[in-house]
């Protein structure tokens, strides 16, 4: 994934060096191409390409939170209401599907 930001920032350090190193460059210049054409923009593409990743951990933090969260209220509650019926299955609606007839 990082390979064209590593790859984007070595052309931008040898235009740098070609800067400073030529009769008519100075280390200024150098120094202001390499922001300007090499860090600056690699730090944007990297920021923007690591926003689903971002956004995914957030996602993860609150399912975690909220998991917690009715795990907590989970052991404060009634279990009563929670048990199986005496078949040993959960409790189903107490309302029916009620279909329309045509």
């Amino acid at each position: 994934m990082y390979i064209v930001p590593i790859a984007w920032l070595y052309v931008a350090l040898m235009m740098a060096v070609a800067e400073a190193t030529n009769s008519n460059g100075t280390v200024l210049g150098a120094i202001i191409t390499f922001l300007l054409y090499g860090l600056l923009p690699i730090t944007l593409v990297v920021y923007v390409m690591g926003t689903p990743a971002r956004r995914r951990a957030i996602k993860a933090k609150e399912q975690a939170e909220l998991a917690a969260a009715r795990a907590a209220a989970g052991l404060a509650a009634d279990v009563s209401s929670v048990a199986p019926d005496a078949d040993s299955q959960t409790a189903a609606d107490a309302v029916s599907a009620v279909r329309k007839e045509a």
